[in-house]
């Protein structure tokens, strides 16, 4: 189903620019390095806009916040969408705080997102401007569930009407959406939850995906979520054989990355479409 998307990372190696956290930079270049696009980091203001220039894809995450990063990212995201390049939000923690919260909104007013991706309760503060997000995770009472699993994916429809972006919300069940259609993804492993910068990671191999298929957005996020919940699958599997840890899971995870081919996505895969 996603085999050409894949095919297209590999044989492009987007190159893309980084703006995210110091929790978990290293692991979102080394998921880059593994799904086949390459990385760059840099937040300083006076470089952002040459840095973005040379690039395939921009993400901005917000996961540790400061005055100087905002104002690198407002510079990074406009050069991005006036060359017309792939950026990607990690809204990570927003409705945590009033600075995460308003940064988000100041973010959306002046930059045109390509994908939005974060967690039920993140998504839902971009839609009412304010939430219940607990630290950097999904407030339980958020949760999607096979009970409220139509509801949310009209939520995420209308949330990428709203927003013109494709809407990535990521949990237990995972939604990929645009105004019109959505998938439903069952991949992953509830380990990925104890380790930090999964989401982080996630949010990485999008950009390198869609900036690899920026004709095809919606399918090549669709397509980036299935891969990684089927690493955190095959990895899990690794660390229970050898008897690992969580430690250990993180890196069989940026391994089963590097080992991702077509052959194994399409085998995997565990989506639906609504």
């Amino acid at each position: 189903m996603f085999e050409k998307i894949l095919d297209n990372v590999k044989a492009k190696t987007p190159l893309v620019h980084s703006i995210t956290n110091y929790v978990t930079v290293n692991d979102c270049a080394n998921i880059l390095l593994a799904c086949g696009g390459s990385p760059i980091m840099a937040d300083d203001e006076k470089e952002v806009e040459d840095i973005t220039s040379i690039c395939n894809a921009t993400v901005i995450n917000i996961g540790t916040l400061n005055e100087k990063t905002v104002r690198a990212m407002i510079k990074a995201g406009k050069k991005a969408n006036e060359l017309s390049h792939v950026v990607v939000l990690d809204p990570v923690g927003a409705g945590a705080s009033a600075l995460r919260t308003e940064t988000t909104f100041e973010l959306l007013d002046n930059i045109k997102f390509s994908v939005i991706r974060g967690n039920i309760s993140e998504i839902k503060t971009l839609a009412r401007g304010r939430g219940t997000t607990k630290g950097v995770d999904a407030d339980v009472r958020d949760a999607v569930t096979e009970d409220n699993l139509e509801e949310a994916i009209s939520f995420a429809k209308k949330m990428s009407k709203k927003t013109g972006a494709v809407i990535a919300i990521t949990g237990a069940i995972d939604l990929v959406a645009d105004s019109n259609k959505a998938y439903v993804i069952r991949n992953g492993h509830p380990l990925m939850s104890k380790i930090t910068g999964s989401g982080c990671m996630l949010t990485e191999v999008i950009a390198a995906y869609c900036a690899a298929n920026p004709e095809n957005l919606l399918d090549a996020t669709a397509a980036a979520v299935c891969a990684m919940g089927l690493c955190g699958e095959t990895a899990y599997n690794k660390m229970v054989e050898n008897k690992g840890g969580t430690s250990t899971f993180r890196t069989y995870l940026i391994d089963a990355m590097s080992r991702m081919n077509a052959e194994t996505l399409r085998e995997g895969i565990k989506i639906e479409s609504r």
